[in-house]
């Protein structure tokens, strides 16, 4: 299960600016491969979609595979359209979502 979202974004920004989004969240991303100490094959855990919207407009997505880390750390660079709000959800194997929200500031 994921937990724990955190969102890095600039402090204020223009329309117009290409600004940097960073997210981390915290997720054990188990592959599948690996088993416990008794043998047995520890079952397959990993957040397989991330999802960025802002306002209504999905800006960024990626899907991940077994070769991902644990608590991925996204970076992405988009061009602020106006103002509006990021909507990021982080979906796992067991099709559990978790979503945060963080408003952009403009000036």
């Amino acid at each position: 299960m994921a937990a724990n979202p955190r969102i890095k974004l600039p402090d204020s920004a223009k329309i117009g600016d290409v600004i940097e989004v960073k997210t981390l969240i915290t997720h054990v991303m188990e592959t599948g491969n690996r088993h416990d100490k008794y043998g047995k094959l520890i079952p397959r855990d990993i957040i397989n979609t991330f999802v960025a919207k802002y306002g209504e407009a999905q800006v960024f997505r990626a899907e991940f595979g077994t070769g991902i880390s644990a608590n991925p750390f996204v970076s992405f660079r988009m061009r602020v359209p106006g103002p509006g709000v990021f909507e990021f959800a982080w979906t796992d194997d067991h099709g559990v979502t978790t979503v945060a929200t963080a408003p952009l500031t403009l000036t």
